[in-house]
């Protein structure tokens, strides 16, 4: 039975102490600020980066460090017999093409998982491997296992503010300009690679309620289960203002009460484009 290591990055929000706890390794993700290179949860924590981003900041996201994941990957094979390495989805990042190129290297000994996740869905694979790892599965069938159930997971995300999109270019000015005066909420979705428009709402409240059907709506119509999520992880992520996002933790809550909901801070490398007061409801189909 081979030994495999678990190794992800700070895209999944499992935070350095948590990884300890886990006895799994996180790769901080680095960000520029003003031409300056932090790394998340390292010398950068949550509440710097949001003052960083309020103040005007010019941020910007980048790759783990080849030498740094190569490092990593060497230092856990002295340990262990193969690394399974689950980064962020392709689709938002090329840092999962960049390790996959430098897996083939390592002669089947480090397995990429691409499978589309972020944050806490990311979270979720990450500790489905963990027990994978436990019951004997090699790194080849942990990576087959995460990347045949790869659409087994939603995430809708309401954007608090249109600054940041305007800002990346996702929508022009001009709309930006009319959807703040008429003071919508975009509702964002990732359903695979890509993070897609899925409906405008004209206040929280509709936004949050439009996010809880689509979920009830995937649960039965995507994933064969009821509107309670029975066999479903139920989580959620937020940018900046824990404070909304306990409100709705509660609001979840009284909705789906036999959920054992997890929530977490919204990837930084999926905040810096979103803003904060952003805030999430995600979903993942149990392996088990």
């Amino acid at each position: 039975m081979s030994k495999v290591a678990i190794v992800t990055d700070s895209n999944s929000g499992i935070t350095q102490s948590q990884a300890l706890a886990f006895g799994i390794r996180v790769l901080p993700m680095p960000f520029y600020i003003n031409e300056k290179m932090y790394y998340e949860d390292i010398d950068l924590s949550q509440e710097q980066f949001y003052q960083m981003l309020a103040s005007g900041a010019n941020i910007s996201t980048s790759q783990p460090v080849v030498a740094n994941v190569l490092d990593l990957w060497d230092e856990l094979l002295t340990s262990y017999d193969q690394v399974v390495h689950i980064p962020m989805s392709s689709g938002l990042s090329g840092s999962c093409e960049t390790a996959t190129a430098l897996a083939v290297d390592y002669d089947g000994r480090v397995e990429v998982v691409n499978n589309q996740r972020i944050s806490v869905t990311q979270r979720q694979s990450v500790l489905d491997a963990l027990k994978l790892a436990g019951e004997g599965k090699s790194a080849q069938e942990i990576k087959k296992i995460l990347e045949d159930t790869k659409y087994d997971s939603s995430i809708y995300i309401m954007v608090n503010t249109l600054d940041y999109l305007k800002k990346g270019g996702r929508i022009t000015p001009t709309a930006a300009a009319i959807g703040t005066l008429l003071k919508l909420k975009p509702v964002l979705q990732i359903q695979g690679e890509k993070l897609d428009a899925y409906a405008k709402a004209r206040s929280v409240k509709q936004a949050k309620s439009l996010m809880i059907k689509a979920m009830q709506h995937d649960f039965v119509e995507r994933f064969g289960s009821d509107e309670q999520g029975t066999g479903m992880y139920l989580q959620l992520a937020y940018t900046g203002d824990r404070g909304e996002a306990e409100r709705f933790y509660q609001e979840v809550r009284q909705i789906f009460p036999k959920q054992d909901i997890v929530m977490d801070p919204l990837s930084l490398s999926v905040s810096c484009h979103i803003g904060p007061g952003a805030l999430a409801v995600a979903c993942t189909k149990k392996l088990w």
